[in-house]
């Protein structure tokens, strides 16, 4: 039977997890929704509300939207109605939905593997200009998102995405989300495999399909053969990481159970060995194990981290082989980590066939239609038809001859599109913020930018790796507790007992070989206007007490708490 259509309780000798009935498990028999949430989902799959965007609110407007869709299925189409202007943070968990939202959205584009083609990305673009008043977003899932969206303009978006085969199904909601991919897959010299083939068969099979539009929470799928890591799979639902087994056969070591938010978990190693032709097999298995034995009373508790950390990754691979797959697994070797490497593409390196990629950092992920386009007119005018975005708010363009690279490096840099960044630069991340999000306390994206020119005049021979990631608040969307240095969202009280935007702090996270959650120290935190100095002087402090090569989080670990703050 295949997993898609798998149903539990197929085997006698699957051990049977066991878990009281109210936590909704649908595989306990125990199908009455519990929350608002899933009662919204019962009564119609989210996948039905393209057509009543299609046919009925892009004709009669914003008014006509069925509360249902507008703050429910919506979502399965990539839109989430934007932060009204003017609604300061402290008001943000004390309004009513109605009261937060604007008459604009969010619209997110699904770009699996983070690929696209000049053409595809001139479509992006013209959207952007077109619809959403220039802007565009580069997102840490290798997304773009736009806002400004009216409903109205929704079907002829959609047209000229799907006129290039991009789509914006299933982009958020509760639902197999895009599946990150490197963005050097097929290229990169020193790849284990391409995992391409995997990533479209993947999305074939099982994106927006109905026996998948229904889960208890989003579902994020890494799919890499990258050796250096670089779509985080510590951090994902469900990771399939390149490797070789003892025969030298390249395959993919399978995690499960990874996730940041208010509760940050490490994906959890099943210790398998999936051949490339298994892995739409063993996603659909893993996607469905989630779906029935996932926990859907309280939102808070649905993601599947919560159902591997009480099972375990033993048990969870018996029910997956068992009940969802028919047949075992065989064991297989873990990823070798490197902790010197740096994940994220940036500059000029060479590719497997003689040609250079080039990797350049637009200023915390946030461009524009008009940016975009420029980088399709870049791209084609130096014989490149290959763009990709990166998870780490980055993109590259691929298939650059030698004598063309200084050529395509100026012609990016005049765009202020860094090859060579500072680290500050390079290595800062910020999520949507307050500008536009209605679950964000404080502003991120201009907070970071100016964090980074401020650092780049008062420390501009810094040269260490060093990540800063800013979240307008605790959901962590921009990884703050994996960052060097993380920057929480709340409100606090500056010296003149007047409330402003702050920031609470974590030191010294990370992934790879030394994985670890920052470290909070109580009460430590700094006003927005405070920031600049509050970095610089702990970074001072890193650059004259660090030992010969050692990194930051490694300093962080060993350093007097009077010295982090």
């Amino acid at each position: 039977m295949p997993p898609s259509s798998a149903q539990p309780g197929k085997s006698a000798t699957a051990a049977k997890p066991r878990r009281r009935r109210g936590e909704g498990q649908w595989a306990l028999g125990y199908r009455e929704p519990l929350n608002k949430n899933e009662e919204n989902k019962k009564n119609d799959d989210g996948l039905n509300v393209r057509d009543r965007i299609v046919n009925i609110y892009s004709k009669a407007g914003f008014d006509s939207i069925d509360p249902a869709d507008l703050r429910g299925r919506f979502r399965w189409f990539g839109l989430y109605t934007q932060r009204a202007p003017g609604i300061d943070g402290g008001k943000t968990a004390v309004l009513e939905p109605e009261e937060l939202d604007d008459r604009y959205f969010m619209l997110r584009v699904r770009i699996d593997g983070g690929q696209l083609s000049a053409a595809q990305l001139r479509a992006v673009a013209e959207i952007s200009r077109d619809y959403g008043r220039d802007t565009a977003d580069i997102t840490d899932r290798q997304n773009v998102q736009y806002h400004w969206i009216r409903v109205e303009d929704v079907p002829a978006i959609w047209d000229k995405l799907e006129s290039v085969g991009l789509s914006t199904m299933e982009a958020c909601g509760d639902t197999p989300r895009v599946i990150l991919g490197c963005p050097l897959a097929g290229v990169a010299e020193d790849e284990v495999l391409d995992a391409s083939p995997e990533i479209f068969q993947v999305n074939e099979d099982h994106i927006g399909s109905p026996l998948f539009s229904n889960l208890p929470r989003k579902f994020k799928t890494s799919i890499s053969g990258c050796s250096s890591y670089c779509t985080n799979h510590e951090i994902n639902d469900v990771a399939f990481v390149g490797v070789r087994n003892e025969a030298g056969e390249a395959g993919y070591d399978l995690f499960v159970g990874g996730g940041l938010s208010t509760n940050p978990m490490f994906a959890q190693r099943l210790g398998t060995f999936v051949r490339p032709d298994q892995v739409s097999e063993v996603w659909a298995g893993v996607c469905s194990v989630f779906r029935d034995y996932g926990y859907r009373r309280l939102r808070t508790r649905a993601r599947i981290k919560f159902l591997i950390k009480e099972w375990g990754a033993e048990q969870f691979r018996r029910v997956l082989q068992d009940e969802y797959l028919g047949y075992e697994l065989p064991d297989g070797p873990a990823p070798e980590l490197d902790p010197g490497l740096e994940r994220d593409h940036v500059g000029v390196h060479r590719q497997r066939d003689g040609k250079f990629y080039v990797g350049f950092t637009p200023k915390v992920g946030r461009v524009s239609g008009t940016a975009l386009l420029r980088i399709a007119e870049i791209a084609e005018e130096h014989g490149s038809d290959r763009i990709r975005t990166t998870a780490d708010q980055k993109l590259v363009i691929l298939d650059i001859d030698e004598d063309r690279v200084d050529s395509i490096t100026a012609a990016l840099e005049s765009e202020d599109l860094q090859v060579n960044p500072s680290t500050f630069r390079r290595q800062t991340m910020a999520c949507t913020g307050i500008e536009f999000c209605k679950l964000a306390i404080v502003e991120t994206k201009g907070r970071a930018a100016t964090l980074i020119d401020e650092l780049e005049k008062r420390l501009p021979d810094f040269d260490e790796p060093l990540t800063i990631n800013v979240n307008g608040c605790p959901n962590s969307c921009a990884r703050i507790q994996v960052a060097d240095i993380g920057l929480k969202g709340q409100l606090m009280m500056n010296d003149r007992g007047e409330q402003v935007e702050g920031y609470q702090i974590h030191l010294g996270g990370g992934m790879g070989l030394t994985s670890s959650f920052g470290k909070k120290i109580r009460g430590l935190k700094t006003t927005a206007d405070d920031l600049p100095d509050y970095v610089e002087r702990v970074l001072r402090r890193y650059q004259a007490q660090k030992q010969d090569g050692e990194a930051f989080a490694t300093w962080v670990g060993r350093a007097d708490d009077a010295d982090l703050t």
